[in-house]
């Protein structure tokens, strides 16, 4: 891309993704690398740089772990890959259920350390007046309701949210208070259908469904699950490609042809220049 293309491309904003409610379903997918956030910008109307990182790059077994100079590496190098998309960065486990004030200064810090559009809360009922100290003081969030990754060792692990009545309406308070608040807009997770329209029906700001429902206003999957990369993926991923099995297959072929001395070959190799 030329130094003129890059200077003409408008990158979207909070603004923009509100505004597609009940609109054109906003593409989003992860991102957490500069070679990789460039492949998916032209595609995706939102890029989140999610703390999924932990477990999809770092090894991790659940996000917990994650930290908050861990999110801010990795939403530089996707602000430094995309263009068009907006970037969100998620919020790590422990960096803003304290106090609204020590939310802002980690935002803040995300903010502007990555250049990123917004940051990202998983949304409980303690967070609420937070997303309101954040909101009035300029930093755009999206929320999180539905199954929560930072809430895994509360719950026992990852399971669907919401088949019960309590719990429908649980989260169904927490969405529309998290969207009172100001958040633009609103992960659903891993949700009983049904709940994840009575949802988007309720909220006035986009709803991006991941395990939820196809009636939400976008949808959003951990990119190397829908790549492929991995040997098990969650019910609700389906897997558009799998570059597991052709990376397997493409290294086994590299790794034949170096123990057969068929690379490199003149191809691949350089030789001093006659005379």
């Amino acid at each position: 891309m030329s130094a003129q293309r890059q200077e003409t491309v408008r990158r979207l904003t909070a603004p923009d993704i509100a505004a597609r409610k009940g609109q054109t379903p906003v593409v989003c997918l992860t991102a957490y690398t500069a070679p990789m956030a460039e492949l998916l910008d032209e595609a995706c109307d939102l890029l989140l740089v999610g703390d999924s990182v932990g477990m999809v790059v770092h090894g991790l077994p659940n996000t917990v772990g994650v930290t908050l100079d861990m999110m801010i590496l990795h939403g530089q190098a996707v602000m430094r890959g995309s263009r068009r998309a907006m970037v969100v960065v998620d919020m790590p486990f422990g960096s803003y259920e304290g106090s609204p004030e020590e939310a802002y200064a980690n935002a803040a810090r995300v903010m502007k350390e990555t250049g990123a559009q917004a940051v990202k809360v998983e949304a409980g009922s303690a967070v609420v007046d937070t997303i309101d100290f954040l909101v009035r003081r300029g930093i755009p969030v999206m929320g999180h309701v539905g199954l929560r990754p930072q809430a895994v060792l509360v719950d026992g692990g990852f399971r669907a949210k919401g088949k019960g009545e309590d719990e429908r309406a649980r989260i169904l308070a927490e969405a529309k208070a998290t969207a009172e608040a100001g958040a633009f807009s609103l992960v659903v997770e891993g949700v009983a259908e049904g709940l994840a329209r009575e949802i988007t029906e309720a909220v006035q700001v986009p709803t991006i469904g991941i395990g939820a429902s196809a009636g939400c206003d976008g949808q959003i999957l951990v990119t190397d699950d829908m790549l492929g990369l991995f040997d098990w993926t969650p019910k609700f991923v389906r897997r558009y490609a799998d570059l597991r099995g052709e990376i397997s297959q493409a290294v086994q072929a590299y790794a034949e042809d170096v123990r057969a001395r068929r690379f490199p070959g003149p191809g691949e190799t350089y030789f001093a220049k006659a005379g």
